[in-house]
């Protein structure tokens, strides 16, 4: 019997207070420039921007222009599209709490005419406005891809059709910005941008826009948001994050909309993701590698070949998922994960024979789920997962369904199941269990946690446990999982055993976090689909406001400038496929 040699591994990165994962909403800023410095240019060669603008107009035209660059990029570009949407409510203490929530997904195409979809959800009705009336009734309809339009600040921008106003320069983390407030003119049709934009100084592409669409009264409406582009490649600026809230929109006769929604954008550069590097690369095997097995027999035992069908299967469903950009790429998080596991598996003295590999589902409803001995966990469960003791929770019930031996249907072995659209990925790839062995899940769960370091520390998963039953009437989208299975079956709570155990939920303590909100621990490349975890600085909290479990808040990442090999900014030239 093969037995495991691993040391105990303490996850330092994980054992995080809560305010360490808070977002820093005010990075720090650098010096601020001498009135009127500009970045030197690039040499001619390397750039169509020869000198530094000599007005402010001039300033105005290289806008246009990289914004006309952006929109031709982003025609060529297919990425996911994910918009996660809570509607609130705020108490006579201040606190604002969910009420109700929506959740979108689909893949991303802009069109000629706007924004269109490849819905994941079979959600229909994908249209170009943030709201619709329903006829007849005074009743707010949310269009999933109202929020993805949020992408561009307008498909005809020109100087013509606004007034630009200088405010003053400033610093988003590393990128020096002019901010310009942006209004349109007299002629204002619907669908025109209204609000700030912040433009870096290098090449003056658009990071940030901030503000609306204009409307007239009694039509379509339009929600405010703020949309923030990162530097995926050099010289490139692409959608990754937008937040939109309405706090008092008033409609109908006394009706009022109260809400805040997040839309993340990944998935941009997949081809190059998936390409088969086996062409690319020139691999040769040294001859002290090469040995004559012929005398051990090559045929499989039917054990062995049962084993290998199985992890074909497995890896069929894992390359597949990758492919559509619903999996990140095998990276550093996954150790950490592993790591948990296989402190599990150490001190409960299991050998499984075959290795057991843990994976993040890019997603935001929190979800978990077993492909073969494949562990995989949702970014949005990681992201609100409070502390170390917490994920060993979620892993060990996991690991239990591999430990029990449970059944894995190896029907994806078969390649030509993998052939389908993958907007249909929901429907095609199915990893729930039965209630049955959910149940025995979490009795071996129970009994592998309390051999594990973890057993004098689930009291905060069972704190944990008791928030998300709390929140689970109000959040229905955000416990409803789309290939496992919900933590909330039924009014049962997963693990329920922990919860007699935990400590009294109180919500005014601020020293008592039971739940994290979500984005506040995993952090998404959206050009590689990599994920790390996130660092953020300590931040004590004021209230109990800010403690805001399972919750959604504005984004504001701290925004760098990528540099071509030899230092030079890149051209200003439309490199997109013809």
């Amino acid at each position: 019997m093969h037995k495991f040699r691993i040391a105990l591994l303490p996850l330092f990165l994980w054992t995080l207070s809560f305010s360490a994962l808070a977002q820093d909403a005010a990075p720090s800023t650098p010096p601020a420039a001498a009135p009127g410095a500009t970045t030197p240019a690039p040499p001619a060669a390397e750039t169509s921007f020869s000198r530094p603008p000599a007005s402010f107009d001039e300033v105005m035209d290289r806008v246009v222009q990289r914004e006309h660059l952006f929109m031709a990029q982003i025609r060529h570009m297919r990425p996911m599209v994910e918009t996660y949407l809570q509607d609130v409510k705020t108490d006579a203490a201040n606190i604002t709490t969910p009420t109700g929530d929506q959740y979108f997904l689909g893949r991303l195409n802009m069109t000629q005419g706007g924004p269109e979809d490849t819905s994941f959800m079979g959600q229909p009705g994908f249209g170009h406005r943030m709201l619709d009336h329903l006829t007849g009734l005074y009743q707010m309809r949310f269009l999933p891809m109202g929020f993805a339009q949020m992408v561009v600040l307008d498909p005809d921008f020109q100087k013509k059709f606004y007034n630009f106003t200088l405010v003053r320069r400033e610093f988003l983390g590393e990128v020096r910005c002019l901010v310009i407030d942006v209004e349109p003119k007299e002629s204002k049709r619907p669908g025109r941008f209204v609000g700030r934009i912040w433009v870096e100084d290098q090449d003056y592409n658009v990071v940030r826009f901030n503000g609306t669409y204009h409307s007239k009264p009694g039509s379509n409406f339009y929600l405010h948001f703020d949309s923030w582009r990162l530097n995926m490649r050099p010289g490139t600026w692409l959608p990754a994050y937008i937040y939109s809230e309405e706090s008092n929109f008033k409609y109908g006769a006394s009706k009022s909309l109260h809400f805040r929604a997040q839309t993340r954008l990944w998935g941009y550069d997949l081809k190059a993701l998936n390409k088969n590097s086996e062409f690319t690369q020139i691999l040769v095997d040294s001859p002290q590698g090469v040995k004559d097995e012929s005398s051990a027999g090559a045929d499989a035992s039917p054990v062995v070949a049962e084993r290998m069908w199985e992890r074909q299967a497995e890896d069929n469903a894992v390359e597949r998922m990758q492919r559509i950009g619903l999996l990140a790429p095998a990276g550093d998080v996954d150790k950490v994960l592993q790591t948990v596991v296989n402190n599990l598996l150490v001190t409960n003295n299991i050998d499984l024979q075959t290795d057991v590999r843990c994976r993040v589902l890019l997603t935001s409803p929190l979800e978990s789920f077993t492909i073969g001995h494949t562990i995989v966990i949702s970014r949005g469960l990681l992201d609100v997962l409070p502390d170390e003791a917490s994920l060993a929770m979620v892993l060990a019930h996991e690991l239990s369904h591999i430990v029990l031996g449970q059944r894995f249907d190896t029907k994806l072995a078969f390649e030509d199941r993998l052939f389908f659209p993958d907007e249909l990925s929901f429907e095609r790839l199915d990893f729930q269990r039965s209630p049955a062995e959910e149940n025995a899940a979490d009795a071996k769960a129970i009994e592998l946690l309390k051999n594990s370091p973890y057993k004098d520390k689930l009291g905060s998963a069972g704190l944990f446990l008791k928030a998300l039953q709390q929140s689970a009437p109000a959040l229905p989208n955000l416990l409803r999982p789309h290939m496992g299975n919900s933590f909330d079956e039924d009014s049962v709570v997963r693990m329920s055993a922990l919860i007699q155990s935990a400590p009294q939920l109180d919500p005014k303590r601020t020293d008592q976090i039971a739940a994290l909100p979500l984005g506040g621990r995993i952090k998404l490349d959206p050009w590689t689909d990599q994920v790390e975890l996130a660092k953020a600085k300590p931040v004590a909290l004021t209230s109990a406001k800010e403690k805001m479990p399972f919750e959604l808040t504005p984004f504001f990442p701290y925004l760098t400038h990528l540099s071509t090999p030899n230092g030079e900014n890149a051209a200003l030239t439309d490199t997109s496929p013809k």
